[in-house]
């Protein structure tokens, strides 16, 4: 255990944990920033810039590469070095490098600034995780992740409303005002994260206390890479975790091209996503604390996907014309939304379980931080992933897609019930 606090109602803990409050107000800075500058970046660089939409592809699949092992790397440097001066670094580079979009020309340009971003934020977002898992014990560290990620959605939505305003304008000095105002944001949370403790969020290098196991000392030599179980876990949630490249990604093509609604239907269908995932992810993550917990949770999130693939497919077997097809193609599509969105909440509950629990305290940032690449390989895939199957194969891809993420989940449940089983014992 690296923390004292009790086990107390969230917004008790919330109101009595400075660093708790200084996490959740960091998130949300952050994710004003993210939320519109990200709303922004490709239009802003094929229409401002004038970038070819193939050369801004390239651009940032290449610095999403970047991404994936920045995740490693920072992961295991919060191992070793102060997670508090990390955080503010990275997030002063992520700032200075947003900014540094207004100087984008070309390709090499752009792979230069987009880079620096990615990396920051995958780096970021692995040590920032090694600070929950330090800060925070138990189920704890569970219901604060799922605040997080509703602060999250909750900044981004805001955030995006936000990037409206130079859309509508479609002015360059529109556009880079307030993507100098998204990256100053990334600046003053650098002054926020300053203001962490360091005796929480950094690792402890003194002697165990005496509520640790008498195992420490071989837990704290362990790598992730020699964790077989880990890497499942690691590599199976990553599958799973391309269920956000179908919402983001294969969702706004298969609505457009495959069924008979209207185009202007997808904005909704991602609103439906954001409401769901602020008003129920904190109550959904209630009970996923244990190993126990953890594998009931996975076995929902893989039928939910299952029923999620099946709706969207469902949609597309609608036809006709006049009010009757088109309102069954909306009430079709919005039960997938909120399917895949309750998949969503429960998955990232159990994730956050397994990958805390299964990770030794002394390792806490390796272990997270290889847990983050495989979301981060799964992100990269997803593009390539959806529109081979579902979009390119109609029904028979969404078939395919739910019973990849139904192995997935089941695997997940697999290892949960063995973890559970060597704790009994």
């Amino acid at each position: 255990m690296t923390s004292t606090i009790p086990t107390v109602p969230l917004r008790t803990l919330v109101q009595t944990d400075r660093t708790l409050r200084r996490l959740l107000t960091v998130t949300l800075v952050d994710t004003l920033g993210r939320g519109a500058f990200f709303t922004l970046t490709t239009l802003y660089l094929t229409l401002i810039v004038g970038l070819e939409p193939v050369a801004v592809g390239i651009g940032l699949t290449i610095a999403g590469a970047v991404g994936v092992a920045s995740s490693l790397t920072f992961g295991h440097l919060s191992d070793r070095v102060s997670a508090r001066k990390m955080l503010i670094v990275l997030h002063v580079v992520q700032g200075a490098a947003l900014i540094g979009y207004l100087f984008v020309r070309d390709l090499p340009t752009l792979v230069i600034v987009a880079s620096l971003v990615l990396l920051a934020q995958q780096g970021g977002g692995s040590v920032r995780s090694s600070v929950v898992g330090r800060a925070f014990r138990g189920e704890d560290r569970v219901r604060i992740r799922a605040t997080m990620r509703t602060v999250t959605n909750v900044g981004i939505g805001v955030g995006t409303a936000v990037a409206a305003v130079p859309l509508a304008l479609g002015t360059p000095f529109a556009f880079h005002l307030t993507m100098t105002i998204a990256g100053s944001l990334f600046l003053l949370s650098a002054v926020l994260v300053a203001g962490l403790d360091p005796r929480r969020v950094d690792v402890r290098r003194e002697d165990p206390d005496a509520e640790t196991p008498a195992s420490a000392p071989v837990a704290a030599v362990r790598s992730p890479y020699r964790d077989p179980r880990f890497l499942w876990l690691t590599a199976l949630m990553g599958v799973f975790g391309i269920q956000f490249g179908v919402f983001e990604i294969g969702v706004p093509l298969w609505v457009v091209a495959h069924t008979i609604a209207a185009d202007v239907v997808v904005s909704p269908l991602l609103l439906v996503n954001t409401v769901v995932v602020v008003l129920l992810q904190v109550r959904m993550s209630r009970g996923t604390g244990t190993f126990s917990g953890a594998g009931r949770a996975m076995i929902r999130a893989g039928w939910l996907m299952v029923a999620a693939c099946a709706l969207w497919a469902g949609a597309g077997w609608i036809g006709g014309e006049g009010w009757g097809p088109a309102t069954a193609v909306i009430v079709v599509l919005l039960a997938a939304a909120v399917a895949h969105s309750l998949a969503e909440i429960t998955s990232s509950a159990a994730g956050w379980s397994l990958s805390f629990d299964l990770a030794p305290q002394e390792r806490m940032g390796s272990y997270l931080g290889v847990y983050g690449t495989g979301y981060a390989v799964g992100a990269m895939i997803a593009p390539a992933v959806v529109t081979m199957t579902a979009i390119d194969l109609g029904t028979a891809g969404w078939a395919i897609l739910a019973a990849m993420f139904a192995a997935a989940a089941a695997g997940v449940v697999l290892i949960a019930r063995q973890a559970d089983a060597v704790e009994v014992r």
